[in-house]
């Protein structure tokens, strides 16, 4: 299936959906605190989804019964919201998703509730590293295998985790999940270039421990089946017609985090 182009009037709808989920990002962060359930976190979700003009695209898809996901500790992806209590010293993951007009935005992040153990703070610092840096890597003109090679190689570089191996990244627009799949591992160099116009879903997945995996009963959560702590931060760029990229899904467009790259992000979609 072919790599789905968009050009820039359908990149700035897609902006729309992608700030509206990094407004929900914010407003999670500032109101997660230990005693909550997870669908406390859900029901906020929901609500500024409802105010913005969007709709959620993770309720119903493929049946998850939620507006977001909430994964904790061993916990690695597609956690269900539920009466399940928030604890001090958690490390919780949270992926969301909304559309405006058809177009989707995606993202995740992990933080850590209240005092938390130093290594589990390593953890979620370098996973999100790791995206930025994949995120820098997949620029106009590099191949799509480039962005896994940074990843593996910034996270290998940073100690011994566990690069999730069947999941991974994929490419944004119509719908939330599109060709191509981006692997958070792998050799540089190959696969398709990448060009103006492709919107990308980054999202490593790592954990203290083991890459392997299992899903639980309930057919959505992903655990490690060692049960160490994992971390889940994703961010949706695109590559804009002027060739130089805009992350969707960040308030200020990836400017301050690209910068360190030596990046400067488009100003197209400002």
């Amino acid at each position: 299936m072919a790599i789905q182009i968009k050009d820039l009037e359908q990149l700035k709808v897609m902006r729309r959906a992608g700030l509206v989920v990094a407004e929900i990002h914010q407003l999670i962060r500032e109101a997660i605190k230990p005693g909550m359930t997870t669908s406390a976190l859900d029901a906020i979700s929901a609500a500024h989804i409802k105010r913005s003009g969007a709709t959620p695209n993770f309720l119903n898809y493929h049946g998850f019964p939620a507006t977001i996901c909430v994964s904790i500790n061993d916990e690695i992806v597609h956690g269900i919201p539920g009466p399940r209590i928030i604890n001090e010293g958690d490390v919780v993951s949270i992926d969301c998703g909304a559309i405006i007009d058809g177009w989707h935005g995606d993202a995740a992040f992990s933080i850590g509730i209240g005092k938390v153990d130093p290594a589990d703070q390593k953890l979620m610092d370098v996973c999100q590293e790791s995206m930025w840096v994949g995120i820098a890597a997949g620029k106009n003109g590099a191949k799509l295998s480039d962005i896994g090679y940074a990843i593996e190689q910034y996270v290998n570089s940073q100690g011994k985790y566990g690069i999730l191996q069947e999941y991974g990244g994929h490419g944004i627009g119509t719908e939330m999940h599109q060709e191509p799949h981006i692997l958070n591992f792998g050799k540089a160099g190959n696969g398709p270039e990448i060009i103006p116009g492709m919107a990308l879903a980054i999202e490593p997945m790592i954990t203290r421990g083991t890459h392997k995996t299992k899903v639980l009963a309930d057919d959505w959560t992903v655990v490690s089946t060692d049960q160490s702590r994992g971390a889940h931060f994703e961010h949706s760029y695109v590559i804009c017609p002027d060739g130089k990229p805009f992350v969707l899904t960040s308030i200020d467009g990836g400017k301050g985090e690209l910068a360190r790259f030596g990046i400067v992000i488009s100003s197209q979609l400002i």
